[in-house]
């Protein structure tokens, strides 16, 4: 089976190609450009490099959120256009489960994904790594560093961090972790695609038209446009 699995859902951009549980190829890059610009590019110089077409794909898979309203849409819209009527199957995976397979050969800790939500909050989930896989111990949430010392504290087991608000969460947890390279604190392809893979061997996987963005928190546009609509409701 091959697998193209897509990551845009942080600044970060990247693309994966593997074959049944072996990676071909990986392509990352972490230089701001906007997703809009690169991620396609970036999909065509893989295929192109690995001998391969769109056709060769058995499966898509892409990261759905949480994360960058924007990117994860041009990430999601991206494969839905690669897989647009092949027929073949498609796999969203959560962000944070993704960046946590960067750490799936950490044993005996507990591992924490964070991204950076802003307005003072991270998305942010828990997995335990174990001989079995990947288990999840908390499901995808968006709550403020405070909130995830609280739910951290109900653990013992040490704790790794990963993702781009790993900084942000080192310095205020105030409890001590595992500290882990930056390397493995970026969105990966790779990560995705074996994600991906291990979804669609237990049937969960979906169509191109099915497949959808995940978002924890409204967007911008709509929380302004929520505060107008409720200004304009009169008192009383």
């Amino acid at each position: 089976m091959i697998v193209l699995a897509l990551e845009s859902s942080a600044v970060v951009a990247s693309v994966a190609l593997m074959r049944d549980s072996s990676l071909l190829a990986d392509y990352t890059v972490n230089i701001g450009h906007t997703h809009s610009e690169t991620l396609l590019p970036m999909v065509e110089a893989l295929l192109r490099r690995a001998g391969m077409t769109v056709r060769d794909v058995d499966l898509f898979a892409v990261a759905t959120g949480p994360g960058s309203f924007t990117g994860v849409r041009i990430g999601t819209a991206t494969v839905k256009g690669l897989a647009f009527g092949s027929g073949k199957p498609c796999v969203g995976v959560s962000s944070l489960e993704a960046l946590a397979e960067n750490l799936s050969v950490v044993r005996g800790a507990v591992i924490c994904p964070v991204m950076n939500a802003r307005r003072g909050q991270v998305y942010t989930a828990l997995f335990r790594c174990e001989d079995g896989g990947m288990t999840r111990l908390l499901p995808d949430s968006a709550m403020s560093a405070e909130e995830l010392k609280t739910v951290l504290a109900a653990y013992r087991d040490p704790v790794c961090f990963t993702g781009d608000g790993y900084d942000l969460v080192t310095e205020q947890i105030g409890r001590a972790f595992l500290p882990v390279p930056e390397r493995l604190r970026l969105q990966s392809g790779a990560s995705v695609a074996a994600v991906a893979r291990r979804k669609y061997l237990a049937g969960d996987f979906t169509t191109d038209a099915a497949l959808a963005p995940v978002y924890l928190r409204p967007s911008q546009a709509e929380r302004t446009r929520a505060e107008q609509l409720k200004k304009q409701i009169p008192k009383g």
